[in-house]
């Protein structure tokens, strides 16, 4: 089996090997994965992080050994916090970084980071604090930047932000973590889930103080939450339908 790590700031990952196909996730600086799946053009890759997979154009990464692999997959959180930053190789080429790019495999692709450097598990009281770094920044489907993100993303990077692990989409998520059975029982920080009428899980927010909840919904908001689920501030309406709250940490 082969092995690989996003040596560029933003790659996206499709659902099948075309650029023309969905983009159903992003690949951050750092990011590393096994390629299950090698063509000329692409690969079909499955992440370290949270076990997701897809294609991946063969030009936006580079090739890693096994050894390498795990030793990068098993080391501590060292995450980029800056919203945005630059890594410089050996010729002073700059490459741009998001926040949360994964810093671990800096010495490996022989680059230079001067930025600020998340490198411990934070309190559950920094989760609300994360997530403003986003507040604001436009949904886009697979997203997971400051500069476009969904819904599942943006919990999972707030997170990841703090050194926890969620899975990537919204219904992986509903399955971690502990039920709680009344808003009352929430904190800061766990999550809220919502279902369509099928019974799906198709949204996630992340909760706040006083009945408040940040969510990605066209962009990354503050809305009220109830029993019923999340009142849309600005239309009076409400947008999703609560199915289950949950505690993660």
């Amino acid at each position: 089996m082969q092995y690989g790590i996003c040596n560029l700031g933003i790659v996206p990952i499709r659902l099948e090997p075309s650029d023309t196909s969905e983009m159903v996730t992003q690949a951050l600086y750092g990011d590393q994965f096994k390629v299950l799946e090698q063509r000329k053009k692409w690969s079909r890759i499955r992440f370290a992080f949270d076990k997701y997979e897809g294609w991946i154009d063969n030009k936006q990464y580079i090739e890693i050994e096994e050894s390498d692999f795990k030793e990068l997959s098993s080391s501590n959180i060292k995450l980029s916090r800056d919203l945005i930053e630059f890594v410089s190789d050996d010729s002073n080429n700059l490459y741009p970084i998001p926040v949360g790019s994964d810093l671990n495999g800096l010495a490996l692709l022989n680059h230079n980071f001067d930025g600020t450097i998340l490198s411990s598990i934070s309190s559950k009281s920094e989760i609300i604090k994360s997530s403003f770094l986003y507040l604001n920044a436009p949904y886009l489907w697979g997203g997971k930047t400051p500069f476009g993100i969904d819904c599942s993303g943006f919990t999972q990077m707030v997170y990841k932000l703090n050194g926890y692990k969620l899975y990537r989409d919204a219904s992986e998520q509903a399955n971690q973590g502990e039920a709680l059975s009344f808003i009352e029982e929430s904190e800061p920080g766990d999550l809220a889930f919502f279902d369509n009428a099928d019974g799906n899980i198709i949204h996630v927010g992340i909760i706040m103080e006083d009945n408040y909840i940040i969510h990605a919904h066209g962009k990354v908001r503050i809305d009220r939450l109830d029993h019923s689920g999340i009142y849309n501030i600005d239309t009076h309406t409400h947008t999703h339908r609560l199915r289950v709250i949950k505690k993660i940490i």
